[in-house]
């Protein structure tokens, strides 16, 4: 009889459990609307299909409304259970006010290394809030019909890469190079912080900066501002009042022959361009330097505080830190290089190429986002306008490095 009443007892905590499990639906929060298919149908389908008894809904907002909708969620109580993380201080913030999980003890982070973490760790490194994704790295794709058609070699130092653009402009068929000034945020990310690394030596002088020991008016961090200032001869007329969309359409219609890119590009450049591209990381100054690239950590996960499903949502995390995630990741979005430990192989040329520069140089983030645009002015978005700024000549580097420096010491007490 005993047994009996404990054999119903535990039929009843297993078709409790498995009814729990059958209802456990997790929904994540993104900014990134155009991975909506990707999401439905491979990475979802994957993770379903080892864990039938959680369910996945990826929710994305428009990209520029992302942090102020999460936010709005957030505290409405209404937000989802997985949260896209953007790297370094939106994300902390987010931690610091008790919305984000610490995921120090999921045993699956020690699939990153301390470097792939430090985008989502408080400042001492003591906590670890969102799982690594991906990283976006900094460069410069071309047409290699229009290298071709001109007898243009890929350029590795700064004086073949302007004798490259002068060969082009002087030919007229292409524009030399497709980027705006519009938008602002281009000049910065795919100008100051995409040519940037190459002078101030990548993690030295960024770290440098962050203890002070160096200033935004020293000669490393104002001269790519004089380079990005002779850009403008390559830019093609109108390039003031050109959009991001613009500058991506004049490329992959085969109107410009360069353009300064992060890896993300790839796969909408991969269904519009109907040319072979290549791709060659930012110049060195002089043949021999050392390489430095910005290997920029761009895409994190964590989990909802308020969740309800945090069991599920432990084990959605743990399986995207694991190699299959990544693989299927890496492949379906090329140009968003995973970060875990575990070598991915890649299917993507361009994707292949790009990622190899980890090899021939030393890896670095963009210079702005690690605990410098806490302030008011914000450096990140004043190293925006301040490229715009070099690029048409309105002022001069020396200039724009003295306001940045001001801008900053105001307020950040190693720099006062």
């Amino acid at each position: 009889m005993t047994r009996n009443v404990l054999s119903l007892a535990l039929m009843s905590t297993a078709l409790v459990t498995s009814a729990y499990a059958q209802e456990a639906t997790l929904t994540i929060e993104s900014w990134r609307n155009d991975d909506l298919a990707l999401w439905q149908e491979k990475i979802i389908p994957a993770f379903e299909a080892e864990h039938p008894d959680i369910k996945v809904i990826f929710s994305p907002s428009a990209p520029a409304e992302y942090n102020a909708v999460l936010n709005s969620k957030l505290e409405a109580g209404s937000a989802g259970d997985l949260i896209t993380c953007r790297p370094f201080d939106a994300s902390l913030a987010l931690y610091e006010d008790g919305h984000l999980t610490d995921l120090s003890d999921l045993d699956a982070m020690g699939n990153f290394s301390d470097v792939a973490k430090s985008a989502w760790q408080t400042d001492d490194g003591s906590a670890s809030f969102c799982v690594p994704m991906a990283s976006v790295i900094h460069g410069f794709i071309y047409n290699k019909d229009a290298f071709n058609e001109l007898g243009i070699e890929v350029p590795t130092t700064e004086a073949e890469f302007f004798a490259a653009l002068d060969k082009i402009k002087e030919d007229g068929t292409y524009i030399p190079m497709a980027m705006g000034t519009n938008d602002q945020w281009e000049a910065a990310t795919m100008g100051y912080n995409n040519i940037g690394p190459n002078y101030w030596k990548g993690e030295e002088g960024r770290q440098a900066l962050i203890k002070g020991e160096q200033k935004l008016t020293d000669p490393q961090w104002v001269a790519p501002y004089a380079t990005l200032a002779k850009w403008a001869d390559y830019l093609g007329d109108g390039y003031e009042a050109q959009t991001y969309p613009d500058s991506q359409n004049l490329f992959t219609l085969g109107r410009a022959a360069v353009y300064p890119a992060g890896s993300w590009e790839i796969s909408g450049f991969n269904t519009q361009a109907d040319f072979e591209m290549g791709a060659f990381k930012p110049p060195v100054q002089n043949a021999g330097d050392t390489c430095y690239i910005s290997d920029h950590t761009d895409i994190g996960i964590g989990m909802n505080a308020a969740s309800e499903n945090q069991e599920a949502a432990r084990t959605f995390l743990a399986w995207v830190a694991s190699p299959e995630f990544a693989s299927i990741f890496g492949n379906a979005l090329p140009g968003f290089f995973p970060l875990s430990s575990t070598p991915v192989e890649l299917e993507d040329p361009l994707a292949k190429e790009i990622v190899g520069w980890r090899e021939e140089c030393e890896s670095t983030i963009r210079s702005t986002y690690q605990i410098l645009s806490r302030g008011t002015p914000n450096l990140e978005n004043e190293t925006w306008g301040a490229s715009v700024a070099a690029i048409k000549g309105a002022e001069t580097p020396e200039a724009l490095g003295q306001q940045l420096q001001d801008g900053l010491a105001s307020w950040y007490a190693p720099h006062k």
